[in-house]
């Protein structure tokens, strides 16, 4: 099987976390294309989505899907997003598509995160995936020096700007045996916005995808 075939299985999977009258929060990337794409299919009674990027904000209004402002909704049920590696630990490297802020508030304000990707995504520590970090663009140059300090070597993700109005660095390079610590010292740099790391709010579920099936596991 391809890869899309195991995201859109991990994808339709998650459909079983979706009940009438939830709001249901929303990531962004590949995977969760697919379930947009079944979400549309199988028109549960939702109040409605929130998305965790004008990409899906888009995607979802484009299947006819009833779009809702965080601001107004308070805290959500359920969560359902990628991942670009996820650890043992239901830690993970997210912002591969470049909505790792709205992600992280939208994961956090979530009682449940459903975690979908295709089984390569399961890694046993994380840290291969260059590391995301948004950044204000006045302070680029003196996060990546700071990201050197930590033993990153940064890269500017060229021609993007996030959502939010920011660049994005993507770092190799750092020792991610301690994600929650490393997390935390990215994000007290001044200057960062936040990091693909998601240890502090980590997924409750993870779905993958396998020739062998959905492979479910739970916090």
């Amino acid at each position: 099987m391809n890869t899309d075939a195991l995201k859109k299985m991990a994808a339709e999977a998650a459909l079983r976390y979706i009940q009438p009258g939830m709001v249901v929060g929303v990531g962004t990337g590949s995977t969760t294309n697919f379930f947009i794409e079944a979400l549309g299919a199988a028109k549960i009674h939702v109040d409605g989505y929130v998305a965790s990027s004008i990409a899906t904000e888009n995607r979802l209004k484009a299947q006819g899907l009833n779009v809702l402002d965080l601001n107004g909704t308070g805290d959500i049920p359920v969560y359902v997003d990628g991942a670009d590696e996820a650890d043992p630990h239901f830690r993970l490297i997210k912002g591969g598509g470049g909505a790792l802020t709205r992600e992280k508030i939208v994961a956090s304000a979530a009682r449940l995160f459903v975690c979908i990707a295709d089984a390569s995504k399961e890694k046993p520590m994380l840290g291969k995936f260059p590391l995301p970090v948004e950044v204000i663009p006045f302070a680029r140059s003196f996060v990546a020096r700071q990201l050197v300090k930590l033993g990153g070597s940064p890269t500017l993700r060229n021609g993007v700007t996030t959502d939010n109005g920011n660049v994005i660095l993507d770092v190799t390079g750092l020792d991610l045996s301690d994600p929650l610590q490393m997390e935390e010292n990215i994000n007290a740099i001044p200057g960062v916005l936040d990091n693909g790391i998601f240890a502090h709010r980590r997924a409750d579920v993870m779905l993958f995808g396998s020739p062998d099936g959905v492979i479910e596991r739970r916090a």
